[in-house]
């Protein structure tokens, strides 16, 4: 059996994700919630996390308890109006996921859907904000999980601005490893969580939310617990989460933090998953699997594979071989294909990589390959 670094198996997933020794050992200290050393590092993890996105003198960080998830139905909730209309641009489950919210929640909403495999298109976007007048804020996907697809930031945002509309990016599988300067996108709320390009651990979401927009935040989120409003405003008081805090899930985010800023920032961890990205879909090609997507959209954090056509071949049975070897992967979340998705991020070297592919391929022994997989063999 293979394993990661500590024991455990090696987690090629979009998050929970395999996490440095370091950072899991963040947790082994108990805090007070109500303790002026948590309240300091509270506020020192909500200025590193504005400091990643160059957005000290704009926004604020808003950390919650719970999963992205969380905070995407907070940002909505809390932001949005009734006499708002949400425009949704989708195309995989974590957009039709923000879909899903914004119908629990009633709000006015118009989904732009393209297909699965291909980025949103900033052109039909600026069409639709020409015929629909209505519209006033715009939510989607960076980088859309459930396929590996990178949609483009900068080019949505630029229409958003010349068309006067508030924008709400879901950064979840970005933010941390993909360039994003909130001082040169007008960007109203970027929603994110620890455990995905962080290398925290599950636990906590966080917004950083556009100073300007929270005034208008006050008394509008129908939900008690995720009012991002009311959550900005205790810690502006004194420091304090509203409601009992994750303390040591926080403490693991501080020192994740260390851990990127010692890497390079974004940059230098966007160059890591780049390298893993490139050694995986070169390495599976070679084993038979077809990757889902173009190369001029695929992310650097997750990618997805289409199996081989062979006989009696189930992905079940190929996922449970591979954990036995040490590897956890997840199935595919495409409507339409099956599918497989294998992750680059996370404390994952190419040297894991390689080591996954040596695993892939002991598993594919019926499949006879006409190429090595460089630096496996």
């Amino acid at each position: 059996m293979v394993e990661s670094y500590y024991g455990d198996p090696l987690l090629l997933c979009p998050g929970p994700l395999s996490t440095r020794r370091e950072v899991r050992q963040a947790m082994e200290r108990d805090f007070g919630s109500r303790d002026e050393a948590f309240i300091a590092l509270t506020r020192r993890v909500q200025d590193r996390l504005l400091q990643v996105a160059n957005a000290a003198q704009t926004h604020a960080a808003i950390p919650l308890q719970g999963s992205g998830t969380f905070a995407v139905e907070a940002a909505l909730s809390s932001l949005l109006g009734p006499n708002d209309h949400l425009l949704i641009l989708e195309n995989g489950a974590y957009g039709r996921r923000i879909e899903t919210v914004a119908a629990r929640l009633g709000i006015q909403r118009t989904v732009l859907r393209v297909a699965e495999n291909e980025p949103l298109d900033p052109a039909e976007l600026s069409k639709e904000l020409k015929r629909d007048t209505t519209i006033t804020r715009i939510a989607f996907v960076h980088c859309e999980t459930s396929s590996g697809i990178l949609n483009p930031l900068e080019a949505i945002a630029d229409v958003a601005t010349r068309h006067g509309k508030s924008l709400i990016v879901d950064a979840m599988s970005s933010f941390g490893a993909l360039p994003i300067d909130l001082t040169k996108l007008r960007i109203e709320a970027l929603i994110s969580s620890a455990n995905k390009c962080l290398e925290g651990v599950p636990g906590l979401s966080f917004v950083l939310v556009d100073r300007n927009a929270i005034p208008s935040m006050e008394g509008r989120c129908p939900s008690l617990v995720l009012d991002l409003y009311a959550q900005w405003a205790g810690f502006e008081a004194d420091g304090q989460w509203r409601f009992t805090p994750p303390v040591q899930v926080v403490a693991a985010l501080d020192r994740a933090l260390d851990f990127l800023e010692e890497e390079g920032g974004p940059a230098g961890r966007l160059k890591r998953y780049t390298a893993n990205r490139d050694l995986l879909v070169v390495g599976m090609e070679r084993l038979g699997f077809t990757p889902f997507l173009d190369p001029s959209c695929q992310s650097p954090i997750i990618a997805s594979f289409i199996p081989p056509q062979i006989n009696g071949f189930r992905l079940a049975d190929f996922h449970a071989q591979l954990r036995k070897r040490g590897f956890v992967i997840y199935p595919g979340k495409l409507t339409a294909i099956d599918s497989l998705r294998v992750g680059c991020i996370g404390h994952v070297r190419q040297e894991d990589i390689r080591n996954f592919l040596c695993a892939a391929e002991d598993c594919l022994v019926a499949v006879p390959l006409s190429h090595p997989v460089e630096g496996v063999n």
